[in-house]
C-alpha cells in the first residue's frame, strides 16, 4: 500500500455489501453458463477458455480498441490478453453489466499493471536476500 492509497477516502461499500456483490456475480456467471448449455459445470470467469471465452468475454468496440492499444504498446502477451478479458468479464459482472465496456477493460488493465509492478518490486527486493554469501 502506498501513501497515495492511504490518503484516499474510506470505501463507501462495506464488507457485507462487497460480499453480496461477489455472490451476485457468481450467480450471474452460473446462470450464463447454464443458459449456454453448460449447466452444472464448475466454471467461473477465471476458467473461461476457447469458445466460452470468445462467447462471453468480448468487450464493446471501445473496450476492444483499448485492449488493442495495450497489446500494441507491448504491455500484453497472448496470455495477458486472455487474463485481461477474464478479469474484465468479472468486473462487468460485479458492476451488474451484461456487456464488457471500455471502463471494465481499463480497470482490468490497471489491476494487471499494478500486480506486475508489485511482483517486479518484490523480485528486486528479494533478489539480494537469496544471494550466496
Amino acid at each position: 500500500m502506498t501513501a497515495a492509497d492511504m490518503s484516499l477516502p474510506p470505501p463507501t461499500e462495506g464488507t457485507a455489501e462487497a460480499a453480496a456483490r461477489v455472490t451476485r456475480a457468481r450467480e450471474i456467471q452460473t446462470a450464463r453458463l447454464d443458459e449456454a448449455g453448460h449447466e452444472g459445470e464448475p466454471v467461473i470467469n477465471a476458467h473461461l477458455a476457447g469458445a466460452l471465452l470468445d462467447r462471453f468475454a468480448q468487450p464493446d468496440a471501445d473496450g476492444r480498441a483499448l485492449l488493442m492499444r495495450a497489446g500494441e504498446a507491448g504491455g500484453l502477451t497472448a496470455r495477458g490478453w486472455t487474463r485481461t478479458l477474464r478479469l474484465a468479464r468479472t468486473i462487468a459482472d460485479l458492476d451488474g453489466s451484461t456487456g464488457i465496456l471500455r471502463r471494465h477493460v481499463a480497470e482490468a488493465l490497471i489491476y494487471r499493471h499494478t500486480r506486475m509492478d508489485a511482483e517486479m518490486q518484490f523480485n528486486r527486493a528479494t533478489a539480494g536476500a537469496h544471494a550466496p554469501v
